[in-house]
């Protein structure tokens, strides 16, 4: 209760400085915008439906992403603590694909897939399989041998061992690996949507941003900015909070 009351007078005071900064004319007001026309730009948006559409776009993409490389990265991680030659050329592979940032691969997804939205989700998936595989298997990696030899000795083995001790055991880290791999996704999907501009299907919300800043409407780029904050902070404290709290939390596994 204590941090939440501090983080909204924090808040409230940046808000004010802001304002304050606004009319002492500092800034050119094209630049920088009052509260009073981002917020204007803000319900404008989403009063003649482009800011929503922009964003359900671009929440659409991520979904599909998301849930196909979350489901690679279980898959992959699983086999690779089956199997020690998997685990060591996966290991491997996760190491070198971890450090490209998905905007560096833009160029090679164009060249694959052509433009549209399958090179956009080939991104989200890139920037979510390679963080989240990196937890799991240093979960699995820390999980006591007592809980793998207890397992084993009742009958579990392969999968069914992975299944029923690796992933509870070690689903702290499986959470962090999402939660990682989620942010990354995410900045990598603005990115490349303000890159790539649309697709046949429709355009994201990195797009809106990329239009309103080529029209130099500044306010309207905040409006998207706090669309943008306003789905992270949903993402982390409602979502991902929700699901800390009826699992590592309720089991007593908070690292």
């Amino acid at each position: 209760m204590k941090e939440a009351r501090t983080q909204i007078i924090f808040i409230i005071c940046f808000l004010a400085a802001w304002q304050i900064v606004y009319q002492m004319g500092t800034f050119n007001p094209i630049v920088f915008p009052s509260l009073k026309d981002i917020g204007q730009s803000f319900i404008e948006g989403f009063r003649d439906d482009s800011l929503m559409t922009y964003t359900l776009y671009s929440m659409s993409l991520i979904i599909r992403g998301l849930l196909i490389g979350i489901i690679l990265a279980f898959i992959f991680s699983s086999i690779a603590v089956i199997s020690k030659t998997f685990h060591a050329i996966y290991h491997l592979v996760v190491s070198i694909c971890d450090l490209l940032p998905g905007v560096a691969l833009l160029p090679l997804a164009i060249v694959w897939f052509g433009i549209g939205e399958i090179t956009i989700i080939f991104i989200v998936i890139h920037s979510i399989l390679w963080p989240m595989s990196r937890n799991i298997m240093d979960g699995f990696q820390s999980i006591s041998k007592i809980y793998i030899e207890s397992g084993r000795n009742i009958g579990l083995k392969g999968l069914s061992l992975v299944k029923g001790v690796y992933l509870p055991a070690a689903f702290s880290y499986v959470l962090s690996g999402m939660r990682v791999g989620w942010a990354r996704a995410w900045r990598g999907l603005l990115s490349v949507e303000m890159i790539f501009g649309t697709t046949g299907s429709g355009a994201g919300i990195g797009w809106f941003i990329f239009m309103k800043r080529t029209n130099t409407d500044i306010a309207g780029v905040f409006a998207a900015l706090i669309v943008i904050i306003i789905i992270g902070i949903i993402i982390e404290y409602v979502v991902f909070s929700t699901i800390e709290r009826n699992t590592v939390r309720k089991w007593g596994m908070v690292r």
